[in-house]
């Protein structure tokens, strides 16, 4: 057994300030030192301060802040943190399960490459949201202060370009928009840089999987469906040619997924269908980056967020309206175990 520790963050402050307290998070963490290596020494910074002063300006004083606070230089800052031009990581899974009246996701890949932070942001340019943090200011999931749910599940590397990382563009959704049909329009025109399957779910219980690619984007709303499942392959006709050669593992998640419908059971049950280690959407193939790391949920009818790391009994049980509204959470970490 390996422990496992996630920091929480709680940042009430404008994006520049926010930026500076990433920074002093991250500068002594292994993360930051491997995110040095594993990225682009440069990357086009026009084209990352255009994306951004499109669709997120605030981003960019973020990135100024850990500028700062990490004593490198703003270009070099960039290519590390913005999601932009990034290489390619191989085998990340994630299993989600939507409702009219909660969404529940489970997150796989490997603890090497994982930010081990789960933020809470608020600051006037911008939606609060709470979420995991993925290459410091992208996001694996997460939801905002008006009920918008996201989550990134990866598909594959067909048609790849140079453009937007997935984990940025959750980050985005979470800090810009409202509705379900904000976000799906803001992923129609964002440059998408790999195929990416996004669940989305807002509180008026509408939800959605938006299956993203460099070339084309297709939307599966769910309309008329009591549930919806989303995990690593695409199902629309038109982008089936897209998916990888093996998508058995995915296609087996998506059925048990499928299941749970007819079981009629809330949140917290989902929750533990999900985190438990028999579960059929539990892995622990840290080594070939495909290891369950965290579960994620929201209920839209209580505001609350419930949310653990692989092999933790304890769940962090929060109403995050409340949190909005000013009440911080007095966890400052989240606790687990990793067996291999």
């Amino acid at each position: 057994m390996e422990p496992f520790q996630v920091d929480i963050l709680q940042l009430r402050k404008r994006p520049y300030e926010t930026g500076v307290a990433l920074g002093k998070h991250v500068k002594h963490k292994p993360i930051f030192n491997i995110l040095n290596r594993v990225t682009k020494p440069e990357v086009d910074i026009q084209n990352v301060e255009q994306i951004f002063s499109t669709y997120s300006p605030h981003l960019i004083e973020e990135l100024h802040g850990l500028s700062e606070s990490l004593e490198i230089p703003y270009k070099k800052t960039a290519a590390m943190f913005s999601g932009y031009d990034v290489p390619k990581f191989q085998a990340m899974g994630c299993s989600a399960y939507m409702t009219d009246s909660y969404y529940v996701r489970n997150y796989d890949f490997s603890p090497v490459l994982y930010d081990h932070v789960f933020s809470l942001l608020d600051n006037e340019q911008s939606f609060a949201s709470a979420g995991y943090n993925l290459q410091v200011i992208g996001r694996h999931d997460g939801v905002n202060e008006r009920g918008l749910v996201i989550g990134l599940h990866f598909v594959s590397f067909n048609d790849f370009q140079i453009g937007v990382s997935a984990w940025t563009a959750v980050r985005i959704v979470l800090d810009c928009c409202k509705t379900i049909e904000d976000a799906v329009s803001l992923l129609k025109e964002i440059p998408h840089a790999a195929c990416y399957n996004f669940s989305i779910a807002d509180e008026a219980g509408q939800k959605a999987v938006v299956e993203a690619s460099p070339s084309k984007v297709v939307v599966r709303d769910g309309e008329g469906e009591v549930s919806l499942a989303c995990v690593n392959h695409f199902s629309s006709k038109e982008m089936r040619d897209k998916n990888r050669t093996q998508i058995e593992r995915s296609i087996k998640r998506e059925k048990y997924i499928k299941t749970l419908q007819d079981l009629s059971i809330g949140q917290n049950e989902v929750v533990e269908r999900f985190k438990e280690k028999e579960s059929p959407l539990f892995f622990t193939d840290y080594d070939e980056f495909f290891g369950t790391l965290h579960t994620f949920s929201y209920s839209f009818k209580t505001k609350n967020i419930v949310t653990c790391l692989a092999g933790s009994t304890d769940e962090l049980s929060f109403d995050f309206h409340q949190w909005c509204l000013g009440k911080d959470l007095a966890e400052q970490s989240l606790y687990g175990n990793i067996e291999r």
